[in-house]
């Protein structure tokens, strides 16, 4: 399998005049394509400032990070919202849905972006909700859905573009413990499939469900084990 992600001594420096404060010191790893990895750690780790930079929301202050082969550390804010489109499927934990849209049509929505003709946009929407489970609901707005079902709608906008990756921002905490099964089995499906899922998380129950944790406390990677090796 070759490597989706390759992080080679990324470090981010954050500055407020004469106060420096480093969220990130020296990470090191890569991530397979195919993988399904937890990154768990707990509030202040420096979880959600990696999370920012695999989604390339932001970029490392020192270091090199390769997407599907490609160098996104030094890029321009005009190449990352491409890479972000092209290559990266987010779920959040906020569902980040329009409210007066229906199903499709939120999940069309970085199809719009990438500039793909309507009636093809329509075509792969209502498909990616078939994949999700929802082909009954596409016309359904929000409001019209369970927090589970809004989740899955989410799940399907990340896959419309058929990226190289999903990263999963604490996708389950706005949910119901029945929701959170429903959306950890969804996530399963697509890792049995063969896609890759990178799960940002800090609980260990939620983790588990991936087959690899990298475990990160104040900004390093202490521990890198395949699943079974944690327990």
């Amino acid at each position: 399998m070759s490597g989706i992600i390759e992080l080679e001594g990324v470090r981010k420096t954050y500055r407020s005049g004469s106060i420096e404060f480093e969220a990130l010191r020296g990470i090191d790893t890569t991530i397979a394509e195919g993988e399904y990895v937890a990154v768990i750690g707990p509030s202040g780790s420096g979880k959600s400032t990696l999370m920012n930079i695999l989604g390339c929301l932001d970029t490392p202050s020192e270091g090199r990070y390769l997407l599907a082969g490609e160098d996104v550390s030094q890029m321009g804010e005009a190449q990352l919202a491409e890479v972000r489109n092209r290559r990266i499927g987010f779920v959040f934990q906020q569902f980040n849905l329009l409210a007066m849209l229906p199903a499709w049509r939120n999940v069309e929505l970085p199809l719009v972006y990438a500039g793909v003709p309507r009636a093809e946009r329509r075509e792969r929407a209502v498909a990616a909700l078939g994949r999700v489970g929802l082909a009954d609901r596409i016309d359904n707005r929000p409001g019209e859905l369970s927090g589970g079902q809004q989740q899955r709608v989410a799940v399907a906008r990340a896959l419309v573009t058929e990226p190289a990756m999903i990263l999963a921002d604490e996708p389950t905490g706005n949910l119901d413990s029945q929701s959170t099964t429903d959306v950890l089995a969804l996530l399963d499906e697509l890792h049995a499939a063969g896609r890759t899922i990178v799960l940002i998380t800090h609980e260990h129950e939620v983790a588990a469900r991936a087959s690899r944790n990298l475990v990160i406390r104040d900004g390093a990677i202490t521990s890198d084990e395949p699943v079974g090796a944690l327990a």
